[in-house]
C-alpha cells in the first residue's frame, strides 16, 4: 500500500480579524458631530475641545469644524474648531 495518512491539520495558523485602528480624520479635515476622530486602545490621543471620548477611548467630534492635532504637555491632544 503506497497511500499516506493524512496528517493534523497546522495547529498555529490562527489569527484574530484586525480592529481598524488608528486616526480616521486628520488635521485640517472637517468634521460634523459625531464624526470618529480616532480608534484606539486606550488613551494615545487625548480629547480637548470640541471632542469627547467615548467608553472604548474613541475620540469622536460634538461640534463642527477643523481637526487640529497638539502637543500639551507631553501628550497628544485633538481639537475641533471653526
Amino acid at each position: 500500500m503506497a497511500h499516506t495518512k493524512t496528517g493534523a491539520s497546522v495547529k498555529g495558523s490562527r489569527d484574530s480579524i484586525a480592529k481598524r485602528l488608528g486616526v480616521k480624520k486628520y488635521g485640517g479635515q472637517t468634521v460634523i458631530p459625531g464624526n470618529i476622530i480616532v480608534r484606539q486602545r486606550g488613551s494615545k490621543v487625548h480629547p480637548g475641545r470640541g471632542v469627547i471620548m467615548g467608553r472604548d477611548y474613541t475620540i469622536m467630534a460634538v461640534k463642527e469644524g477643523l481637526v487640529n492635532f497638539s502637543r500639551q504637555y507631553g501628550k497628544t491632544i485633538v481639537n475641533v474648531s471653526k
